[in-house]
């Protein structure tokens, strides 16, 4: 098996493929993709082989160097279009993490700043840029899980929604970067994971994650969470998210805000781990993030021998919710402990 030396996402320069441990596979299997093609790169963002938004942006500034070093084209103008319209096309694959359109722009940054310079050194510096995106991901979410890990001291059970752990990210993750720092400074935590319906990526991800780092965990349905937080269970809630509005909105996935509901009912901390570069300013509240609509064949169909719906039955299924800005504590980002008005 490649060795991914404990990351999700990795750049193997040698033989210029963009590598991903395939999500789709968890817990059952462990796969690693090999990737060199366009369609390949935007099928693994758009069927969740990876995901998490920090994950999504590496994927896609490696996926756009990767492309970049197999083009055949000898003619710079040419070059530089294609690079564009690969850039353009991979920022299709999913509307709501803004952390893809981040790195993507990076690159195309880079691209520009470079346009001048031979087409071989242009390559080389959307590699440099890829490979500086990854290495940045690891450190801020090293940061992130050192802030957090100072809320953490008087606590004893976490819950989260979804998975931002390691899998949703390079390395650390976002939401579950507190958890790990916390273990490694002696401190034990359990977490409590919603299951994450429809996609189950509690369930299937953050349980296997926590599994495999020693660190217990107990997985719940997502309508037992006002049943364990009645019960004084829960002491704090950690969550990741897909991108924060500019007075603090926040998406991520559906069902965060219903759990946010929950712990401001209850008086539970309610914390929202983000790399900086999740904040969207350019969107004043949560009505101006895109709320993407994937296919009800993931509600009745993917998880049952037959489908489980009637067959005239509809469903609605969004991937994301808005969690009001007035339900969350405080944001545990790279540069510290934020309210919106830090942003």
């Amino acid at each position: 098996m490649y060795a991914m030396h404990g990351e999700t996402v990795h750049f193997d320069t040698r033989r210029n493929r963009l590598m991903l441990l395939d999500q789709t596979r968890l817990p059952q299997e462990t796969v690693i993709l090999s990737l060199s093609k366009k369609e390949e790169m935007f099928q693994a963002i758009a069927q969740l082989q990876v995901r998490g938004a920090p994950a999504i942006g590496v994927a896609a500034a490696i996926g756009l160097a990767v492309l970049a070093n197999e083009s055949a084209e000898t003619d710079k103008a040419a070059f530089l279009a294609e690079c564009c319209a690969n850039a353009a096309y991979l920022a299709s694959a999913r509307p709501t993490a803004v952390n893809l359109f981040h790195a993507l722009d990076a690159m195309l940054e880079t691209l520009q700043a470079n346009a001048h310079e031979s087409i071989d050194t242009i390559r080389q510096s959307l590699t440099a840029r890829a490979l500086a995106l990854h290495a940045e991901d690891v450190a801020v979410c090293q940061k992130i899980g050192a802030h957090g890990a100072t809320l953490l001291e008087s606590c004893k059970t976490v819950l989260t929604h979804c998975n931002a752990g390691r899998l949703a990210a390079v390395k650390y993750g976002t939401a579950l970067a507190p958890v790990y720092a916390a273990k490694a400074q002696g401190h034990a935590l359990s977490v409590f994971a919603d299951e994450t319906r429809p996609l189950l990526q509690g369930a299937r991800l953050t349980a296997y994650e926590l599994c495999e780092a020693g660190i217990d965990v107990t997985v719940i349905c997502d309508n037992m969470v006002s049943f364990v937080m009645q019960k004084g269970l829960i002491d704090t809630v950690l969550v990741g998210c897909d991108r924060v509005a500019a007075n603090g909105d926040t998406a991520n996935k559906i069902g965060t805000s219903g759990v946010a509901i929950l712990a401001k009912h209850y008086g539970v901390p309610f914390y929202v781990c983000a790399p900086f570069s999740t904040i969207d300013k350019t969107a004043k509240s949560g009505a101006d993030i895109p709320i993407e609509l994937r296919d009800g064949s993931e509600i009745g169909e993917m998880w049952y021998r037959e489908p489980m719906l009637p067959a005239h039955a509809k469903t609605l299924n969004p991937a994301f919710d808005i969690t009001d800005h007035s339900l969350i504590t405080a944001f545990i980002t790279e540069k510290g402990i934020l309210q919106p008005s830090d942003f």
